[in-house]
């Protein structure tokens, strides 16, 4: 008698080293990732803008979801993860192939398809992140140049890096549970670097940035917050306790660090603020990422107090003070919510690891590596925690310095071809200037309806 239900025996399209539970949770944790973009995000950006820039907005996020794609499977995925072509990046190849796709990926028990499509989304968010520093003012052919070029000259190198067993931080023994470094400190880094390269928006626009539509801007933040269910459950790969574990980290991080922002705005500011509210609830999601699953729940609640805490000062009280702060127009604040937040959990995660949790999540039984600072010196182990926290730090390092250098080149190069900025006109009158098309059919202003000219491109009213 078989040992297994005839629906669980391998065959051909099971082959032995496929575990289907593994493999359904990764393609629906990828799914939840993927929502955080398409809609998440992109509802997000069209709401929390003017009304002139809903459609711009939201188009930016849409184009770098289906660019990084293509990019992903044309070279992307096998430079990030793939055949070692330099210390720090794979060599570039495709990955459509079904002899590739159909093989047992290079962590997890199922095939190169799911992991292709898990890395994906993770790769697009990234780009879609940067974006939000750039809204309301980047010429939108500049943008369609800059997502492929950051994506094959930054983040390929900072994933192979820190996440492929042979890069070099990974070597190491850097803890990044699911992207606090490749994916929000480089998105915060190079959004706030390519703002400065842009510029500013109009001085108008600065001066009065009021969202179009909270109530959709929640339902946007909404997908973001629930989508991170995959996206730090989906990291260890296995439909394990730990992946569990993590989930549940990230809902207490995120929910502490959204009541810590909104108590700070109350004292502060006499209000309880709508958007402040959502900006702790990214920092919260974002603060956790690099040790969802490999720290305490109480040590979540404590990365939560501090996230909705010290980028809220950064944001609300040295934004205003410092003249490279104030110079640099980070129009949703990319630098604070995703930099700052993403470096405050590598560093807590350098604090806080949990040994046995590290062991599950990473299956070594090293204990010289992946040991928070706070347990080396419980365990005596003082050398081994200082260790990890340095390696942590240098993580940091390298990921800020790549990021800057990188930004720089490639908004340097794509001014030569065309302008980063939008025009003047096109910055006063917003999306019907760069699309030809405006978000919502009911005007203000008391103009009639006959008086808006007709979609230019597609001939509709």
């Amino acid at each position: 008698m078989s040992q297994f239900p005839a629906n669980l025996m391998p065959d051909e399209a099971s082959p032995e080293w496929m575990n289907k539970g593994d493999n359904a949770w990764q393609i629906t944790a990828a799914t939840l990732v993927g929502l955080q973009s398409v809609p998440g995000l992109v509802i997000l950006y069209g709401s929390i803008v003017k009304k002139k820039w809903a459609v711009n907005s939201a188009f930016m996020a849409l184009y770098a979801f289906a660019s990084v794609l293509v990019c992903w499977v044309t070279w992307g995925y096998r430079m990030s993860f793939g055949d070692k072509f330099l210390p720090f990046v794979g060599f570039p190849n495709i990955s459509l192939d079904e002899k590739f796709l159909l093989r047992k990926a290079f962590l997890g028990s199922f095939p190169n398809a799911t992991m292709v499509y898990f890395q994906f989304v993770f790769a697009a968010i990234t780009l879609v992140l940067i974006a939000g520093a750039l809204l309301g003012r980047m010429n939108f052919h500049a943008w369609m140049i800059f997502v492929p070029l950051w994506l094959t000259f930054s983040y390929t190198i900072s994933a192979y890096s820190i996440w492929y067993p042979d890069g070099w931080l990974s070597k190491m023994g850097i803890i990044d549970f699911a992207g606090g470094y490749v994916i929000h400190v480089a998105s915060g880094v190079s959004g706030f670097t390519a703002a400065y390269w842009v510029g500013p928006r109009s001085i108008k626009d600065r001066e009065t940035f009021i969202p179009n539509n909270i109530l959709s801007m929640l339902t946007g933040v909404g997908f973001v917050w629930i989508g991170w269910t995959g996206f730090n459950g989906g990291a260890p790969f296995v439909a394990s306790t730990d992946a569990s574990l993590a989930i549940l980290n990230t809902h207490i991080c995120t929910a502490t660090s959204l009541l810590t922002w909104l108590i700070l705005d109350i004292i502060f500011f006499k209000k309880p603020s709508v958007l402040g509210a959502t900006q702790g609830i990214i920092t919260g999601l974002v603060c956790i990422t690099p040790g969802a699953g490999v720290v305490q729940g109480w040590a979540a609640i404590i990365m939560g107090l501090l996230s909705g805490s010290i980028p809220w000062y950064t944001m609300m009280i040295l934004q205003k003070k410092s003249p490279l702060l104030m110079k640099v127009d980070d129009t949703l604040g990319v630098l604070h919510t995703h930099a700052i937040a993403g470096m405050l959990g590598g560093i807590l995660t350098g604090i806080f690891a949990e040994p046995k949790l590290s062991r599950i999540f990473y299956l070594v039984e090293n204990w010289q590596h992946y040991i928070g600072f706070a347990y080396g010196i419980q365990s005596g182990r003082f050398g081994a925690g200082l260790k990890q926290l340095g390696i942590q730090i240098l993580g940091l390092v390298f990921v800020i310095c790549l990021n800057v250098v990188m930004t720089t080149l490639i908004c340097l190069l794509i001014k030569v071809v065309v302008p980063l900025r939008l025009d003047e006109e096109a910055l006063h009158m917003g999306d019907d200037s760069v699309h030809g098309e405006e978000a919502y059919a009911l005007y203000g202003d008391g103009e009639k309806r006959e008086n808006f000219k007709e979609n230019t491109v597609y001939g509709f009213a």
